[in-house]
């Protein structure tokens, strides 16, 4: 190792809230930030996230010898929390004792990537080969990694050659009706858990509800619906695998486990390794499904390697092909590609690189027979267990995707997020960024020369040589759309210059929206109500309805002639040319759709509203600055449409959630349950299952309601998490209602933390992507961490990493046009009284994980109301006080844990003596 580090001349830079050193042959040293960022001018330094160094020193160019970017080369698909503690753990390295000590640790860390490169290590194939590539595009590392890898004795195979194919196989028979008894579900829930070992009545009487509801279903349209609320720590996942499990293999059939978040699916995937504990089995058995838009697209790739990136963004290629050879099932967003990767590359190159805007070519693909997206869907339909999300269900079901393989066995976990889901499923907006990819997808990306040719007619240019008819509709669809905002759009209609009747439109709404508008932006923008419109206003709808029917027409005609073409066969329609051909005709459909719910919103304007829907005009801003402007439409209960799609074709439905009656259990919630959740529009309705939560929260948490903070003093609610932080001595979750909150407040006390060796990291501030994010609070216990509603609903940390929940206040509903009219037809401030228990339940929930866990729960709120407070579990003791106390609280709290700890620690070593 000292020879290798001998061999690196490069001094390293490690910068945080703390400090900052330099690291070289002579030792380390802090520096400042000046000469900091001059010596990084001169000289190549080893670096542990450059961006986020370069935002610490307030030079956000930063560059140099990343060792993330080596990370990725050597390791990829391999897991690693990218802070100094992660890089050490995963390289087998001592973890500094302090921050001084980091930056010799990044040039060990270097030395020990160096030495693993120059023998044979694991993802050593296609190393050399890309190692070359990459120095000729001047990636930093490159002339160290072309020494340190040996040449290999024969030529290594190209990316495109070494991914497995899948195999065609015949369709699955339709599933047995079989019936799986409590008894056996029972018995196999012992099986995976270990009889005797682990008991939870709670549990055991969740996988008996649940075995029930996969009985065959007695009359169509209405499934066997359970709505079981389980309390965290219940088991419920289980719990409902148990029962899952039997009927998947006693019926032939596979059972859709869906989740809202991706935090969970990655959960729900490790847990099935106690149903398949052989990772073969388990690999044919268990299939994640998502969204095509995840998966990395293996033309898009090919495309970006041969020239279609360049710069930084083409070394950022290479090492994505890198992980494609290793990847698991090359998902993309949550999968095992790093999250901080394209981070590094402030860009999200990586999103590029997947199908986000539906040009795949299907067969006509040369990768077709080794694609990501195609291998995941041919494994769901032979698979046990498919874990996909809530989103992906219900599009699949919407677009009558996929019938022979719709599921009709599904749990819904997180279902609480169902109304969420749907309400994002079903909704349509006519915007300009909705528009313009409309018309990339037919026509193809302007001022593109580089990469293959998109657009319908590329597409289907055999099918426009062989049928007239067919032809004839992608040109008059390809003029249609030309008519659809181009690049400019925004520019052209502020300067009140647009081009056709949608950015003509776009203008006149952005007009009134700005006329009417009688609030300031909070940073989400400016909307106002499709109501009472000025003559201008419908007379510019009516003119984008004639060009979106212009444009309609020929899209329902070329999914006709595709479809005769299909039952006409011609010879040269073989098996890749007819999987094309119905890729295009279901891609079409979807568009057609689109352009046909962007029609029935235009007819409306000027005219008497539908009682269905909530329409309303809208200018979308980020800091200041308009970025899309639109006419948006969603249902005013979503569940509806929900329940026609998912529910009533299934035959076994469980929405399961530890809050599916909003926090208010002890009121009797069920009929709210109902509501969102869709069993409310079903003739049979849903039955009902509770297991309360096995955690005694009078011992193990505490509600502290803090009473002298006031609100929108940003300076006393900075000082407020600054204190209560320092007491928990870090561990502690930040949740907040605004990102310009957030900001500030994270600008105010990071410093002053960072003196005690406390990180704080928060969304929207640093450079690192959410999921990463939560990977590096839950790796260090005294790191803390500020977010917004994603880390509210979607963090799992359980143990000492989380000791503390602090929310700036009351979470209320934001008042938009949607929420008005939900508010309204749902009971008023008993509606929003809903869905602040769902909120601070599930932010509550974050808290208590396991049975060992303690905490206390802060809100900085005088005016909380009391009626709120049933959103809390039984028992757990609330108290309203000031800051002075609640600072004394949290740190007694924590003082209690650490000596129980201490306790239970010599009494274990007294034990094994």
């Amino acid at each position: 190792m000292n020879g290798i580090l001998n061999l690196l001349p490069y001094p390293a830079l490690y910068a945080s809230h703390g400090g900052i050193w330099i690291a070289d042959e002579r030792g380390t040293r802090g520096v400042g930030r000046g000469e900091a960022i001059s010596r990084a001018g001169e000289t190549p330094m080893i670096l542990l996230n450059a961006p986020s160094v370069g935002q610490r020193l307030g030079y956000p160019e930063l560059s140099g010898l990343d060792l993330l970017e080596l990370f990725a080369f050597v390791h990829p698909a391999r897991f690693m929390v990218p802070t100094v503690k992660g890089l050490a753990d995963t390289l087998g390295l001592a973890v500094p004792v302090d921050e001084g000590a980091s930056a010799e640790l990044l040039r060990e860390a270097a030395a020990a990537l160096m030495a693993r490169m120059a023998g044979d290590w694991s993802e050593r194939e296609g190393a050399w080969t890309s190692a070359q590539t990459l120095s000729r595009l001047r990636w930093t590392w490159a002339p160290i990694v072309v020494k340190a890898i040996p040449q290999p004795k024969s030529a290594e195979r190209w990316l495109f050659s070494k991914l497995p194919e899948w195999e065609e196989r015949p369709p699955r028979n339709p599933p047995r009706p079989v019936s799986i008894t409590p008894e056996a579900a029972r018995e196999r829930l012992d099986g995976l858990t270990g009889a005797g070992r682990e008991t939870r009545a709670g549990q055991r009487a969740y996988t008996e509800a649940a075995a029930l509801a996969f009985a065959p279903r007695t009359r169509r349209d209405e499934p066997n619906m359970l709505l079981a609320e389980a309390g965290t720590g219940i088991g419920k996942t289980l719990a409902y695998l148990s029962p899952a499990s039997l009927w998947a293999r006693q019926a032939g059939g596979a059972v859709w486990i869906s989740t809202f978040t991706k935090a969970l699916q990655r959960q729900l995937d490790f847990e099935t390794r106690r149903l398949f504990p052989d990772a073969t089995e388990r690999a044919e058995r268990v299939v994640v499904r998502k969204g095509r838009e995840n998966y990395l697209c293996l033309l898009n790739l090919e495309d970006a390697l041969q020239g279609g990136f360049s710069g930084r963004a083409a070394i950022l290629a290479q090492l994505v092909a890198r992980w494609a050879a290793f990847s698991r099932d090359g998902d993309m967003v949550g999968g095992d590609l790093p999250g901080w990767l394209s981070i590094l590359f402030r860009r999200n190159g990586s999103t590029v690189l997947t199908d986000r805007r539906g040009e795949c070519i299907y067969a006509g693909c040369p990768h077709y027979r080794r694609c990501f997206i195609e291998r995941a869907s041919r494994a769901s339909a032979d698979a046990d267990i498919v874990i996909a999300n809530h989103a992906l269900v219900m599009i699949n079901a919407a677009r009558g995707r996929e019938m022979a393989n719709r599921p009709s066995r599904i749990v819904f976990d997180e279902g609480h997020h169902i109304f969420d889901a749907a309400d994002s499923v079903f909704a349509a907006a006519l915007t300009g960024q909705e528009a313009i990819e409309l018309r990339r997808w037919i026509i193809g990306p302007e001022g593109t020369s580089r990469g293959r040719r998109r657009g319908l007619a590329a597409r289907l240019a055999d099918v426009a040589s062989y049928d007239a008819e067919g032809g004839a509709a992608i040109v008059a669809a390809g003029h249609a759309a030309q008519m659809l905002p181009g690049d400019g759009w925004l520019q052209r209609i502020g300067e009140g210059a647009p081009f056709g009747a949608i950015e003509a439109l776009l203008g006149a709404i952005r007009g009134t929206v700005y006329a009417r508008s009688e609030t300031e932006d909070a940073g989400y923008g400016l909307e106002t109500e499709a109501a009472e419109l000025d003559g201008p206003l419908v007379e510019a709808a009516a003119a984008g309805a004639a060009a979106l029917d212009a444009l309609l027409r020929p899209l329902i005609s070329l999914g006709r002639r595709l479809e005769a073409v299909l039952e006409d066969g011609p010879d040269w329609l073989d098996g890749p040319a007819r999987a094309r051909i119905e890729g295009a005709i279901a891609s079409l459909g979807w568009r057609r759709d689109t352009v046909a719910a962007w029609l029935a919103m235009l007819s409306r304007m000027g005219g008497p509203s539908d009682p269905d829907f909530v329409d309303w005009l809208a200018v979308n801003r980020i800091d200041g600055r308009d970025f899309d402007v639109g006419l948006h439409r969603h249902w005013l209960d979503p569940t509806k449409p929900f329940a026609e799609a998912a529910l009533k074709p299934a035959h076994s439905v469980i929405v399961t959630s530890a809050t599916l009656r909003g926090g208010d259990g002890a009121r009797g919630g069920w009929h709210s349950a109902e509501a969102r959740t869709g069993a409310a529009h079903l003739s049979a309705g849903a039955t009902h299952f509770s297991a309360v939560s096995p955690f005694d929260y009078a011992k193990q948490a505490q509600v502290l309601v803090v009473t002298d903070v006031k609100r929108g003093d940003v300076g006393q609610l900075a000082n407020a998490y600054a204190r209560l932080i320092a007491a928990s001595g870090g561990g502690t979750l930040g949740l907040f209602t605004a990102i310009r909150r957030l900001r500030t407040v994270h600008a105010r006390i990071a410093d002053r933390l960072a003196r005690d060796g406390l990180a704080l990291y928060a969304q929207h501030v640093d450079s690192i992507d959410t999921g990463t994010l939560v990977d590096i609070f839950r790796d260090d216990p005294r790191a803390s961490l500020l977010g917004t509603d994603a880390l509210r609903d979607g963090v799992d940390v359980p143990g000492d990493s989380l000791r503390t929940v602090i929310l700036e206040g009351v979470p209320w509903p934001r008042p938009t046009v949607l929420h008005a009219a939900r508010r309204a037809a749902g009971g008023g401030s008993a509606y929003d009284d809903g869905i602040v228990r769902a909120r601070l339940a599930q932010a509550f929930g974050r808290l208590i994980r396991r049975a060992d866990d303690r905490g206390s729960f802060v809100m900085l709120s005088a005016a909380m109301p009391s009626r709120l407070l049933s959103a809390f579990p039984d028992g757990t003791p609330i108290s309203r006080v000031t800051l002075d106390e609640a600072v004394a609280r949290v740190a007694a709290s924590v003082a209690e844990v650490r000596l129980a700890d201490g306790i239970s620690l010599s009494q274990r070593a007294e034990l094994h003596e």
